[in-house]
């Protein structure tokens, strides 16, 4: 049952990889088609050509991410899914569905762009312009699609209060990087814009590995710097970047934002003490019944020797100069009942002695003697009133 449920993810998963990267590629090729088709001679406009081109391309990844990552992830690159995986944020066995609904989409994209918008030849495929070298396009593929990567890997894979607006940031790290690389490489940053034009076209250049090995190349770049930063613990050289201004003026400025060593150390501390509470609430869940008053005289019965230690874990809770502790049922200690407030009646009870002070304990030598010191007193009174 449970394969199923995992097999029927992965297929989820691929369709909605499928169809965000056909429909992000298609409105590309469409767009790049009708660039090819209106391209003029002079200077300006190839640059107004190739800013369209880009536009097309950026805007479209923008729409189709925001669009599709609450299903797939809203990937769209083989490269992109291979950083991810590597990175742990996918697994590896998704990452295989969603790499073939990539390629699978891209020459889907691919064919129904070339039959749709009416143009003699395929204007949206890419080639290395005649100045460019294959090292140098190798080169400008890699250090493009490491920008692409890394963006996608700081705004979505790192959740912070901006992950909702990332689609934002990578359809813009897509434009800023085709500006660069349009002209001279074609702009692929991603093997499956450049493998499905080039199934339509029936035309595979010798160079073509360039458009596989360079945006994977990439990804690795952006994953190795990726990691490093991770391992140097970047978060604290800048601190709390996700703060508000508003943040930063109604919190309280802690000791340790401008000591790296100091955070470092209130965090470990914090989550040592976090641990703690969790050990105390979840162990103190078990003295659910040890707390029961006596009822009707005003008096809180005499605690068993089960209330101590409950009693102990949750005057722990209570830490501070300012700690109060109530009766269940009779009159609070800093007053009868009718000055008790609603927020008092319903605090959680502990265990009290007869005057309405609380029991603390502070080691478990005190418990055993004040233990002891409870049974001696029980039998005095007990043997009294027989006498």
């Amino acid at each position: 049952m449970a394969r199923m449920h995992a097999l029927k993810n992965h297929m989820v998963a691929f369709l909605g990889e499928f169809v965000g990267t056909f429909m992000f590629l298609f409105i590309s090729f469409a767009g790049a088609q009708t660039a090819g088709e209106v391209s003029g001679t002079n200077t300006n406009e190839k640059l107004i050509n190739l800013l369209y081109i880009c536009t097309v391309f950026g805007f479209s990844l923008l729409v189709n991410v925001w669009l599709f990552f609450r299903i797939s992830g809203g990937l769209f690159n083989p490269a992109v899914t291979v950083a991810l995986c590597l990175v742990g944020a996918v697994p590896p066995l998704r990452s295989v569905f969603i790499f073939v609904a990539q390629i699978i989409a891209g020459i889907a994209a691919a064919g129904l762009a070339e039959g749709l918008v009416p143009e003699s030849s395929v204007m949206f495929d890419v080639a290395l312009s005649p100045t460019t070298s294959i090292v140098r396009g190798l080169f400008l593929e890699v250090f493009c699609t490491a920008q692409l990567i890394f963006a996608v890997l700081m705004l979505a894979a790192e959740k912070t209060k901006a992950t909702f607006l990332a689609p934002i940031g990578i359809g813009l790290s897509l434009f800023v990087a085709m500006l660069v690389s349009l002209n001279w490489t074609g702009g692929s940053l991603n093997p499956a814009r450049a493998f499905g034009p080039a199934v339509v076209k029936h035309t595979f250049p010798g160079y073509h590995w360039v458009y596989w090995v360079g945006p994977l190349l990439g990804a690795l770049l952006a994953v190795g710097f990726y990691k490093l930063m991770k391992i140097l613990h970047y978060e604290e050289v800048s601190g709390d970047q996700d703060k508000s201004a508003w943040e930063e003026q109604t919190m309280p400025k802690s000791e340790t934002d401008d000591d790296p060593e100091k955070a470092l150390e209130s965090r470990r501390r914090n989550s040592r003490q976090s641990a703690q509470s969790n050990y105390r609430n979840s162990h103190s869940a078990h003295g659910h019944g040890a707390n029961d008053a006596a009822g009707g005289n005003g008096q809180a019965r005499r605690p068993s020797s089960r209330d101590y230690s409950t009693g102990r874990q949750q005057t722990d809770r209570q830490s501070g100069p300012n700690s109060r502790a109530y009766a269940p049922d009779g009159p609070s200690q800093y007053g009868g009942e009718q000055s008790r407030g609603r927020h008092e009646r319903d605090a959680p009870s502990f265990p009290v002695t007869q005057n309405g002070e609380p029991y603390l304990q502070d080691s478990d030598a005190q418990t055993r003697g004040n233990r002891k010191s409870s049974q001696r007193r029980h039998q005095r009174n007990s043997s009294g009133s027989q006498r």
